[in-house]
């Protein structure tokens, strides 16, 4: 019943800036097929108002470290997808390669 936007400010928010202070995060969606993981972590570009958790995540992120003074920044990010007990980096080279 909540916008991504609701989503994001209430629970993602948080653990951004958490990340920006140099504590480790994860976001973790779970539940069966068709229930909106996807379109939540994910979204879409047009409109606005429907851009899901990561593009959020990242423009955050972003933001702060252009913002930022005197430091420096290391930024990692990986998207596990866990299917039938495979897991694949969304993000990686190989989206099909199998990781351990």
């Amino acid at each position: 019943e909540h916008s991504t936007e609701h989503i994001y400010n209430e629970i993602a928010y948080p653990l951004v800036e958490g990340l920006m202070e140099g504590y480790n995060g994860t976001i973790f969606a779970y539940g069966q097929t068709g229930s909106g993981k996807s379109f939540t972590m994910q979204g879409v570009v047009d409109p606005s108002s429907q851009k899901g958790i990561i593009p959020r995540a990242f423009e955050h992120i972003f933001e702060s470290i252009q913002c930022a003074e005197n430091a420096k920044f290391l930024l990692r990010a990986s998207y596990l997808e866990i299917y039938n007990e495979d897991v694949r980096d969304l993000l990686g080279a190989d989206t099909k390669q199998k990781l351990e």
